[in-house]
């Protein structure tokens, strides 16, 4: 059998240093992927620990999107019956996705998001026209031809492929022990973004405390402070199974059509307690429930960069004909004698205010939780987070923060506080 390498990457980089693009996104389709969002998810959570998690779900489906088109059978019916699309008629999921990704980076001046495929082809290896003309049409796709036996030369040009389309924040995602002689096709899917808060953090009023991890320690990190207006609810699961009430914040970005939402359970709850109640019509409610008022944040900055194999937690979730001898991905070459050997995803995501970096806390806000005028938001310890599209609910981003960004005792910042 031969292999077929699919890397599926994602860039996720919330980075408000920058002025941003965006996208208008009056007559984009309603997404349907997110209960696969949230099946993924606790697929990571189940084997993560207490890691920090963090993921792009539309990458995922754009990545096996690609595969999809390229399969017939079993392996084609896995892919739709697990992504959620089996309820659509087929060949339409095509068309979706890529009116998805279209509208979410059409040019606009609030943020930007960026897709970018590309297909490295085994030089002499015959592929059917038409799967090559399918991919230009509905993923942009660039089309690369390579001799794969040269591991170490193709692993230095798709990474280099990878660092251009990331803004270098992802390199070295491959290297030479991941080809072979008898590699035929590698996809790689990228996705970035950078946006800015609409409500913006001033740095001034970043300073350093104390964050609970649920292991019971503590650590240092910088933490955010604004008052403002934003989207604010408080639900309860109706038991103590999360805990009794938690809190959902949403923060929009500029231009308010995509957004970053914060589900909090109370202080004194792990947040192991609150995310099995985590289901997709529960992003639906939140969403539709919360209610515009002004809120106190007190928001750490946090920097995460994960990379995932996604080939067991794939097949954890009903895609498992592709790995195996069986595939059927026939519609990209003639022969049944291609299979995935390979599925990963490396994501990065950063969280400050503007002008971080030049951030030296002078101390001037007083965290307490007396006397509060306005529900308080404190991220003091983990909690669960998505970045959507409040239009489509497209979730391009979705993860958890188990540990800040820690600051040393011996850190000058530290220090200045």
């Amino acid at each position: 059998m031969l292999i077929l390498d699919v890397v599926s990457l994602m860039l996720f980089l919330l980075s408000i240093l920058l002025p941003g693009y965006g996208c208008r996104a009056a007559d984009i389709p309603e997404d349907t992927t997110s209960e696969f969002s949230v099946r993924l998810y606790h697929r990571l959570q189940a084997a993560g620990g207490q890691d920090n998690i963090v993921f792009s779900p539309l990458s995922v489906a754009v990545a096996l999107g690609m595969v999809e088109l390229g399969a017939r059978g079993a392996s084609l019916e896995e892919i739709r019956q697990a992504v959620g699309f089996s309820h659509l008629l087929p060949g339409v999921e095509f068309s979706l996705l890529q009116n998805l990704t279209t509208a979410l980076t059409e040019d606009d001046a609030h943020y930007m998001i960026r897709f970018a495929n590309s297909l490295y082809l085994q030089e002499g290896v015959t592929f059917n026209p038409e799967f090559l003309h399918l991919m230009r049409k509905y993923f942009q796709a660039d089309v690369e031809t390579v001799n794969f036996s040269e591991s170490s030369a193709v692993a230095e040009q798709i990474n280099h492929w990878v660092e251009n389309h990331t803004e270098r924040k992802i390199r070295s995602l491959l290297s030479a022990e991941d080809f072979s002689s008898i590699t035929r096709l590698t996809l790689v899917n990228a996705v970035y973004f950078r946006g800015s808060w609409k409500n913006q953090f001033r740095p001034e009023n970043t300073r350093t405390f104390s964050f609970s991890k649920d292991d019971g320690s503590e650590v240092q990190t910088l933490m955010m402070y604004q008052q403002g207006d934003f989207y604010y609810g408080e639900f309860s699961d109706g038991s103590q199974e999360a805990g009794g009430v938690y809190q959902v914040l949403e923060m929009p970005y500029e231009g308010e059509d995509m957004s970053m939402m914060i589900v909090l359970p109370r202080q004194e709850v792990p947040l192991a307690s609150l995310e099995p109640i985590i289901k997709a019509p529960l992003l639906e409610e939140w969403a539709n429930n919360v209610k515009r008022q002004k809120v106190e944040v007190y928001l750490p900055r946090f920097k995460v960069e994960q990379k995932i194999d996604l080939k067991n937690t794939l097949q954890d979730l009903g895609i498992k004909n592709i790995f195996t001898n069986e595939a059927d991905l026939s519609a990209m070459t003639d022969g049944k004698d291609l299979y995935i050997g390979k599925a990963v995803q490396k994501a990065y995501l950063e969280v400050t205010e503007e002008g971080a970096e030049g951030a030296v806390g002078s101390g001037m806000i007083a965290l307490t939780r007396t006397l509060v005028l306005y529900p308080q938001v404190m991220a003091d310890h983990p909690f669960f987070f998505i970045i959507r599209n409040r239009r489509t609910g497209s979730i391009l981003f979705m993860g958890r923060v188990m540990t800040p960004e820690v600051i040393e005792p011996n850190d000058l910042y530290f220090e200045s506080i």
